[in-house]
């Protein structure tokens, strides 16, 4: 179940909920009464995949300009 915040209440406690959406909770910040997002946990399904890790190619990795200006 989403619980409903306002704005201003999440942003002067954004680390709190950020802990709780770790945990599993959802929630649904609104501003002045209308719904403007929806944070929740990421699922297995959305987590991002490593495909490269650039560190390992260069310590500090590798800026985007060279590697697009190589492709």
């Amino acid at each position: 179940m989403n619980k409903i915040v306002g704005l201003k209440e999440f942003r002067e406690n954004v680390e709190e909920y950020q802990k709780k959406v770790q945990k599993g909770h959802s929630f649904i910040i609104v501003k002045r009464s209308k719904p403007i997002f929806q944070i929740s946990p990421i699922t297995e399904e959305e987590q991002w995949e490593e495909l490269i890790d650039f560190t390992k190619i260069k310590k500090g990795g590798i800026k985007a300009k060279d590697l697009l200006s190589r492709l």
